[in-house]
């Protein structure tokens, strides 16, 4: 939106897209008519369920936990808020791709041990097996690290749209006899989320890009498909254009979702 000489707001034509949009196109086409790029989209294409799914996932698992996180730093407790602040602080301060090594080989192992440790005496009366480190999938030590390393900023982002309510509201339905989750679910969350879904949409689309990490523990994602197909093919060119094409198609796709979803919800609210 740009204004004009009358001052009201025109749209602008989304030249961008159009050449992305072209771009793209030209890049299917090549695709469809070279063997050579179909061969390489075809393998690197067997990833994107895998790299879908890392990203949904541990997306999700990120909002519940950062939503926790939030919900304690806005607490009565200061033991619940200093938590909650030290928790934001030192994980935000590690890199994703350290703390998914650090989960993997690390945190996972130490994890197994515990629970062995605790769940012993159920193991000697013979009512359960001792947990392996091996029985935890790789796909599931990276999702659990991303989940991690994502939910410090979703929780910022919470916090930050849970404390832009006003807090009159609040206080008028705590007035009306609305407990303390009523007034969360019906007052605050119906008006934060205006506020949090735009930087949610950006960290969603920022896990899809980074769920390409996974392919250091050899999970199967998109990356890892092209690392394998270019090492064995020495075709580094041609599938390394063809994982950025995948790559970026979904999150174009992503971000004018948002988009839309955006301006739906800016439509709605001047209605009502």
């Amino acid at each position: 939106m740009i204004p004009s000489a009358s001052g009201k707001q025109t749209k602008e034509f989304p030249w961008w897209l159009a050449v992305a949009v072209a771009i793209a196109l030209v890049a299917a086409f090549a695709i469809a008519s070279s063997d050579v790029y179909a061969q390489v989209f075809a393998t690197v294409a067997q990833g994107i369920g895998i790299t879908i799914f890392v990203a949904l996932v541990a997306f999700l698992l990120a909002a519940v936990i950062g939503l926790g996180i939030a919900l304690m730093g806005l607490s009565g407790s200061i033991w619940l808020r200093q938590a909650a602040r030290f928790y934001v602080e030192i994980m935000r301060g590690i890199p994703v791709l350290v703390l998914l090594f650090w989960i993997a080989f690390a945190g996972v192992p130490a994890f197994v041990a515990g629970w062995n440790f605790v769940t012993l005496p159920l193991q000697q009366a013979g009512y359960m097996d001792a947990l392996l480190v091996r029985e935890v999938s790789l796909l599931w030590r990276a999702i659990i690290a991303l989940a991690f390393g994502y939910s410090p900023f979703i929780a910022e982002i919470f916090r930050a749209g849970i404390q832009s309510v006003d807090i009159g509201q609040v206080e008028a339905a705590k007035a009306l006899g609305l407990g303390r989750g009523q007034r969360f679910r019906f007052i605050v969350m119906p008006q934060a989320i205006r506020v949090i879904l735009p930087p949610l949409g950006n960290d969603f689309i920022a896990i899809t890009k980074d769920s390409s990490l996974v392919s250091v523990l050899g999970v199967a994602d998109i990356t890892q498909m092209g690392k394998i197909y270019a090492s064995g093919s020495f075709r580094f060119f041609e599938t390394y254009s063809i994982v950025a094409y995948i790559y970026l198609t979904l999150t174009v796709s992503l971000s004018l979702a948002l988009r839309a979803l955006e301006q739906r919800m800016r439509r709605s609210q001047r209605q009502g």
